[in-house]
């Protein structure tokens, strides 16, 4: 959980970057790319990864300019990158008056959830990163390479000079 503002609007950039870095690697052909019809594609995670930005920052009343949930996600790479991007800088700007004590307040998250709103802001982060190793997994099965963000990718190993870690 944050407790400290800064902190959070700190990691919050390189969360962005690295989310970004992933939609990055996504050619538009592959934007269909999922594990079976009855899963999101790249495309509509791309989407989701947005509207989490507006839907989960709305519970603590901010009002993030950005997608809904229910709108259709952009169908290019480009615009979904330009989508996220957008979201991603106003939840910033949303919290700019916000202080180390604005985290300890409480919020009702999903109707029956009391969070801190300091545990909210993890909560989206924690959530953005889940849907990217959904998608770098998706990457990975469209034969395409997986961008570096929390260290080498099995691939990154070689290029550090460094033997793969065994699988």
């Amino acid at each position: 959980m944050y407790r400290r503002i800064e902190d959070f609007r700190a990691h919050w950039q390189e969360e962005v970057v690295d989310t970004l870095k992933v939609l990055g690697a996504i050619p538009d052909a592959k934007l269909g790319q999922a594990v079976s019809p009855a899963h999101r594609d790249l495309r509509r995670l791309a989407g989701h990864l947005a509207s989490s930005v507006v839907g989960l920052p709305a519970g603590m009343g901010l009002k993030v300019d950005g997608p809904q949930e229910t709108d259709p996600p952009a169908g290019t790479v480009q615009g979904l990158r330009e989508t996220y991007a957008k979201a991603a800088a106003s939840l910033l700007n949303c919290i700019k008056g916000w202080t180390d004590a604005d985290l300890e307040k409480e919020d009702i998250m999903f109707g029956h959830l009391v969070w801190k709103r300091g545990y909210s802001l993890q909560a989206l982060e924690m959530h953005q990163a889940h849907h990217r190793g959904q998608m770098t997994v998706l990457l990975r099965q469209a034969g395409l390479p997986v961008p570096e963000f929390y260290g080498p990718t099995k691939e990154g190993w070689a290029q550090l000079g460094m033997p793969e870690p065994a699988v």
